[in-house]
């Protein structure tokens, strides 16, 4: 029986300024060099601070094109500044085309498809959702295509941010809408996904570990592979570690497991940032 076996890592925040987080992704790549999965996907934010200083994407590129599998990337909202959102607060770094297009030189296209074991994956770039740019309404046709083509296969999604909370209908809060896919772009992907098979929506952002069902679909939260956000800046959803998440899937099913790589620390982010700022 065919098997696929798929390592999705996240939140990376690679930058050469900080090597506690090159350390925590060395120790993920040995890991990955014992285990040799079939493929590995990084779900975004590879860099540390990719809008502005793009050596880290260049930086972040580099280290992953050693590791010892093929590796698919998706882009996050450090790799190519983030979406607007319906009542959240101005962009520091708003997704623009000449940022696309940069990443697209030093990563390659945001967005992917292929089939393994039974399946159709897909991988979208949720950056560009509700922004207004014409790779917005590219990538709308493109997915419209693709799910057209599934031909009845399971489908499993990646993407950066999770698409909510909770549920489809949670309400946009200023707070915390920066965390999860925006409206209305949210609710125009959630119908296009209706007409298909989709089991798995695997995203990373929040630096939370989580996993849950909705309607029939498994919702995976990867966690950062680079550091972990306290409470006192971040509500606690699900559980604050570093790690990755392993899947085996074979036709019409699929496992999970949420691990964490030997050696991998839980590097608090404010004093990554007081050591940062001292050095």
């Amino acid at each position: 029986m065919p098997l696929f076996r798929l390592t999705q890592i996240s939140d990376t925040h690679l930058a050469r300024r900080l090597p506690r987080l090159t350390d925590n992704f060395h120790r993920i790549s040995e890991y990955i060099d014992v285990k040799r999965p079939d493929l590995v996907i990084n779900s975004g934010d590879l860099a540390f601070d990719g809008p502005s200083n793009p050596g880290d994407l260049e930086f972040a590129a580099a280290l992953h094109q050693a590791l010892p599998v093929a590796c698919r990337f998706l882009p996050g909202n450090h790799d190519i500044g983030d979406n607007p959102t319906q009542v959240g607060p101005p962009l520091i770094h708003p997704i623009t085309d000449a940022k696309l297009a940069a990443y697209r030189t030093i990563v390659g296209e945001g967005r992917w498809q292929f089939e393994a074991a039974g399946w159709c994956f897909i991988g979208l770039n949720s950056l560009i959702m509700n922004s207004g740019l014409a790779d917005e309404a590219e990538q709308f046709d493109w997915l419209a295509s693709q799910l057209s083509a599934t031909g009845g296969k399971p489908l499993a999604l990646f993407l950066h941010k999770p698409l909510f909370m909770n549920a489809p209908d949670d309400p946009e809060r200023a707070e915390t809408s920066f965390r999860y896919v925006p409206m209305p772009a949210r609710s125009r992907l959630i119908e296009m996904l209706r007409a298909v098979d989709i089991r798995l929506v695997a995203s990373g952002h929040v630096h939370q570990r989580r996993d849950f069902t909705y309607s029939g679909i498994r919702q995976i939260w990867a966690p950062s592979a680079a550091f972990i956000i306290s409470d006192a800046r971040q509500q606690a959803i699900g559980l604050k570690e570093v790690g990755l998440v392993e899947y085996r899937f074979a036709p019409d099913s699929f496992e999970v497991r949420h691990v964490r790589a030997p050696g991998q620390l839980d590097i608090d982010l404010d004093e990554l940032m007081a050591e940062a700022a001292q050095s």
